[in-house]
């Protein structure tokens, strides 16, 4: 079997942080579908009953989430799909919203919005009410954003366009879902994956480490008393998970709190505060690699 060809450097790295074999045999896998069930337009129920042919399994940390264990590939040719009834999505994506879970009264922020996912998890958690600014960079990723929110009927959300460093309203609950090198996302022999595992390199990482140190400081810094930012990437680094959390605990009042879900992780810090986060390695439960921190301003 061809195997995903992975830098010496790279290796060398993992086997420090995880168990690599293990790893690289979840990461040669193909990684399995997921969807979640649009609660604002249908039913789990219905689906359930509707979708009975992909065989879906419960994801246990979201209750609107299944895994299709199904050959069916195509998920965004089903009606469920163009109706809204249903948002394909990877399974460990879903975590950041379920965890910070807003209310129907809050101001919410997402910084990074596009393409939805979480925008309109969150907007289903908070029934369609409260405000959701759904902020996203670049120009380019509008459309897609625009367009899935429509499709799932969000009434709630308002888009906004600028860099995040930028932003300077305040707000109850803010989703930092930042701009990673993605190498939680390396799952089975695809363009995505090779792309990543060829062009992996530390310079890389460290430029994207400055980006969200600077995103999460000023992301704190926008939140009201009490209010809740939980920061998330689909990455594995150190530099972008761990170390982003220690700036952010050093420079500022922030508390960690534990997410309050009950999921395998494996963090790699001796900090007893950054051991509250949860660093979800793929494989744990067949997924893409995700960190996420829950972060309350006192």
């Amino acid at each position: 079997m061809q195997k995903l060809l992975l830098k010496e450097q790279f290796i060398e790295k993992y086997k420090r942080l995880t168990d690599f074999e293990e790893y690289e045999n979840i990461i040669n896998k193909f990684l399995r579908k997921a969807v979640r069930v649009n609660t604002l337009k249908t039913s789990v129920q219905k689906i359930k009953k509707d979708l009975n042919f992909l065989n879906l399994e419960e994801i246990p940390w979201c209750g609107e989430g299944f895994w299709v264990n199904s050959e069916k590939r195509d998920l965004g040719n089903l009606t469920e799909h163009k109706l809204g009834y249903i948002f394909v999505q990877e399974a460990a994506s879903m975590i950041p919203s379920v965890v910070l879970d807003p209310k129907p009264e809050d101001l919410v922020l997402d910084i990074s919005a596009s393409p939805g996912g979480k925008t309109t998890h969150l907007a289903q958690i908070m029934k369609n009410k409260g405000i959701i600014i759904a902020n996203e960079k670049n120009f380019d990723r509008l459309a897609a954003l625009t367009n899935n929110l429509n499709r799932m009927g969000i009434t709630n959300t308002a888009i906004t366009l600028m860099d995040g460093r930028n932003i300077k309203h305040n707000f109850d609950k803010i989703l930092l879902d930042a701009p990673c090198t993605s190498s939680g996302t390396i799952r089975g022999l695809t363009n995505n994956s090779q792309f990543l595992a060829k062009t992996w390199n530390k310079k890389r990482i460290k430029s994207t480490s400055g980006l969200q140190k600077k995103l999460i400081l000023n992301a704190y810094n926008l939140l009201n008393k009490n209010g809740t930012l939980v920061y998330s990437v689909c990455s594995l680094e150190p530099e972008e998970t761990e170390e982003v959390i220690e700036v952010l605990l050093n420079n500022t009042d922030a508390k960690i709190e534990k997410p309050g879900l009950k999921i395998k992780s494996n963090v790699n810090s001796d900090n007893k505060e950054i051991k509250k986060c949860i660093k979800l390695w793929p494989q744990f439960y067949d997924t893409e690699g995700f960190f996420i921190a829950k972060i309350r301003k006192p």
